[in-house]
């Protein structure tokens, strides 16, 4: 038998960074998001031999260890480990070996939530093997938890929760670990320009994600006004951002979009840089609205909302800069696992 998972990486569209603590604990954060047509794949086939096999099949990277209560964290391959050690700890030995097999549409640190949506993936997937009774809440917390406290990796909840619920969403973070997920049944005319008016571009660089965002949560520690004050503004643009989805108001996406970057390069240095100050503004001269830096910022993918048919002048003019545009759809289903013989 094989089990096998899947779950959506996302793009954010507004309120990036107020889901991170402790901004979200003190202040509470709002986050638009929605998931698109690139996945986190995972896949188990158990054995007879005592061993477990971890191959990142996208990174070239295979391990084989004893099927023993608890696997090192190291750094190498340290998400799929976590989960197995967070599952193991609550649910006991596992019945046999196993292969575990992973793969990711986007790399690590482009923005998109890869590495939190293969922790999603894994959860699902080892949940079918088991047949552990988890709900959606049940998953992204657990991924959040396996992420954030237990392997100690810097970062928010929202890509958690994207990958597991799925489609377009209006998320609120709070103190004590509460979040609720509030889905957006947005006209499919609207959403259909919003995906033909937007172009995802991948700038060829990756970052680190969890430097950026620890200066983020230093920052609002150490109560330093200007970061805290673009906090505020980018959860007002994730209300902003809601209303004119709702509406239809996509007329007002670009500008929405571009209000919130301008406050986001506030938040923490190394958001943004000269290199990507450069593609952002070119990219407006070539008619584009309005745009972001996915995720924590510093590399991976940038996002244009270029009205009209000026998404192919943008294309143009980006072509200069070496990067990759990244065709996608919409989706609207979060994780999802099942099994074959």
């Amino acid at each position: 038998m094989i089990y096998r998972s899947k779950a959506p990486l996302r793009i954010g569209l507004a309120g990036g960074g107020t889901d991170v603590s402790p901004y979200a604990d003190l202040y509470g954060g709002a986050i638009l998001n929605a998931t698109i047509s690139l996945y986190a794949y995972a896949g188990i086939v158990p054995h007879s031999e005592n061993t477990i096999v971890i191959e990142a099949i996208d990174r070239g990277e295979t391990i084989t260890l004893p099927l023993t209560a608890s696997l090192p964290i190291d750094g190498k391959l340290d998400l799929a480990k976590g989960v197995y050690n967070h599952l193991v700890r609550q649910y006991g030995a596992l019945p046999s070996g196993f292969k575990l097999s992973t793969i990711v549409d986007a790399p690590a640190g482009s923005g998109l939530g890869s590495s939190s949506t293969l922790v999603v993936a894994i959860i699902a997937c080892f949940a079918e093997w088991l047949n552990l009774p988890l709900g959606e809440y049940d998953i992204a917390h657990k991924a959040y938890e396996i992420e954030r406290v237990e392997l100690a990796m810097d970062g928010g909840k929202q890509d958690q929760y994207a990958a597991t619920f799925g489609g377009v969403n209006f998320m609120e973070f709070y103190d004590n670990n509460k979040v609720i997920v509030n889905p957006l049944r947005i006209k499919p005319a609207y959403l259909y320009e919003l995906e033909n008016n937007l172009l995802l571009f991948f700038t060829s660089t990756s970052r680190l994600s969890s430097t950026i965002i620890a200066a983020q949560s230093q920052n609002v520690k150490e109560n330093k006004t200007e970061s805290i004050e673009a906090m505020h503004k980018l959860k007002e643009q994730a209300v902003m951002m809601k209303e004119a989805l709702l509406k239809g108001n996509v007329h007002e996406i670009g500008a929405i979009l571009d209000y919130g970057f301008r406050y986001k390069k506030q938040m923490a240095k190394g958001i943004s840089n000269p290199a990507m100050d450069n593609i952002y503004e070119t990219a407006l001269a070539a008619g584009a609205t309005g745009g972001k830096i996915s995720g924590a910022g510093g590399g991976g993918f940038m996002m244009f909302y270029c009205p009209g048919n000026n998404r192919y002048a943008v294309m143009e003019a980006l072509s200069q800069f070496g990067g990759q545009f990244r065709p996608y759809q919409f989706t609207e289903r979060g994780v999802f696992s099942w099994k074959i013989g």
